[in-house]
């Protein structure tokens, strides 16, 4: 792994493949690292001829982290996200975007894929539209567009995925098993040892749950990105699972709606996670999309 200076930040990151192969870049989740990305799935991507690069959104991982901003209060953002009233955070999703940006420029890439799943999703959606001429082409999963219409979290759900953590090391792995096995896929068995080392990492790697604060404080104030998703011109492809509990499934179908021309993938009884079962269909799909537009870019 490696880190550069860009947009203003340092960006942890690492790649994947031969340099002259089409790049994509993967964007992890509201507070999740690089490792989301595991690297068996990443060397399925290498093997359709692809480069890959992950990396560590900024304030998670070994990227900058932005201590001086504080703890934003979630009850007073999610309050003004539904009186319509602006909201002040650390930085927005579009800051998170040029970090793409900046980091495509620092590699000399000049145009990309750009993947993203969950916040990462949404964050390949700005870039998206705020980059067009450097995206090859977009894939958002597991992701929404912001549109209030959609059906929300439960509140129970809610409460699992935003509770805080045990700062001890244990604690804190048997917290985010128990987790991941209340929200884990539906339509796949539960992958206890996968997990488990998954959350070692992530804890033994940067145990920082603050960054994540931050992040959902951006992704809340993005709002509804109908707007601008339904400008884009470029390739898109939506995969979403049919037993998500955090966006159901009409999130993703809104998705595809939005984005003129994009292909949808439903995977049926997947949840908001990646279980190792469903890899297979997101590369094959990933990769039709990407060989079927390798000319332009």
């Amino acid at each position: 792994m490696a880190h550069v200076k860009a947009n203003g930040i340092q960006i942890e990151y690492e790649t994947f493949g031969k340099n002259t192969d089409p790049a994509i870049v993967l964007i992890a989740g509201n507070g999740a690292q690089l490792n989301f990305w595991e690297p068996d799935f990443c060397e399925m991507l290498v093997k359709e001829n692809l480069q890959v690069i992950r990396f560590d959104n900024r304030d998670a991982g070994l990227s900058t982290k932005f201590d001086d901003a504080g703890i934003p209060d979630m009850k007073k953002i999610y309050q003004a996200a539904q009186e319509g009233k602006p909201i002040k955070t650390a930085y927005t999703l579009e800051d998170m975007a040029d970090d793409v940006a900046g980091l495509l420029d620092v590699l000399k890439i000049k145009k990309a894929h750009i993947c993203g799943a969950s916040m990462g999703g949404t964050i390949a959606q700005v870039f998206a539209y705020k980059h067009p001429s450097r995206t090859c082409s977009l894939i958002s999963i597991m992701s929404s567009t912001g549109n209030p219409n959609n059906p929300q979290i439960s509140p129970e759900t809610l409460a699992i995925v935003t509770a805080t953590p045990p700062n001890e090391r244990e604690a804190y792995i048997d917290y985010s098993l128990q987790m991941w096995a209340k929200i884990w896929s539906k339509g796949f068995p539960f992958e206890p040892e996968r997990a488990r080392r998954y959350c070692e990492e992530s804890y033994d790697r940067c145990y920082y749950p603050q960054g994540a604060i931050r992040q959902n404080a951006a992704l809340i104030a993005n709002g509804d990105r109908r707007q601008y998703l339904s400008e884009l011109t470029i390739p898109a492809l939506v995969v979403h699972g049919t037993a998500d509990v955090l966006f159901p499934v009409e999130a993703g179908k809104d998705t595809a709606r939005t984005i003129p021309n994009a292909k949808l993938l439903l995977i049926e009884g997947m949840g908001h996670d990646m279980p190792k079962g469903t890899w297979k269909s997101i590369v094959e799909a990933i990769a039709r999309q990407a060989n079927g537009i390798s000319h332009l870019c």
